[in-house]
């Protein structure tokens, strides 16, 4: 696929980390490099921002959505390619998933796992087949790929769940698996 349209899931803060914005550049660079397409949360502060602006900076072709409501809260970032304000947030997954091919999910917050378990559960529903890849800098990820694990233990779910997603180190490593 020439055009891949990713779509990355990630923090409206930087995190306690520096090397969580580091990779959160490498990818937005790395996505515009390869003439794919960002879509994101169109916020323009922390991990988001760093990601959109690593893009920008790249010529890379940027489609940010935000809910009217986050708009000030997140910074939204209207000098993308192409900027949607939605009324709700449902309406903002709905319209970031459907235009996307591949999604990342980054170190975040509430938000970002609610991304996440979303995308995952319509896996697990047969509703996409698209790749879903935990990029896990510094070790962010590793209590929840070890709590998916637990539910699969418990009976709570089919062991092909552990098969909706793969685990990378860093953004070197989600682009390669991506492309």
């Amino acid at each position: 696929m020439s055009h891949l349209s990713v779509c990355v899931y990630c923090g409206s803060r930087s995190g306690a980390s520096p090397t969580f914005s580091t990779e959160a550049e490498a990818l937005g660079a790395g996505i515009a490099a390869r003439g794919w397409r960002l879509v994101y949360g169109a916020g323009d502060v922390g991990l988001m921002g760093s990601v959109a602006r690593a893009a920008q900076a790249e010529g890379g072709d940027t489609f940010g959505v935000i809910p009217r409501h986050l708009v000030d809260w997140e910074v939204g970032k209207t000098d993308l390619t192409r900027y949607v304000v939605t009324e709700t947030m449902h309406e903002r997954k709905k319209v970031m998933f459907m235009n996307c091919d591949a999604v990342v999910v980054m170190p975040g917050g509430a938000g970002s796992l609610d991304e996440l378990f979303e995308v995952l559960t319509w896996r697990q529903l047969g509703l996409h087949e698209k790749q879903v890849v935990l990029m896990n800098v510094e070790g962010y990820w590793d209590p929840l790929v070890d709590l998916l694990q637990h539910v699969v233990t418990k009976g709570f779910a089919d062991k092909s769940l552990l098969d909706y997603y793969s685990v990378v180190d860093g953004a070197a490593e989600a682009l390669a698996e991506l492309g």
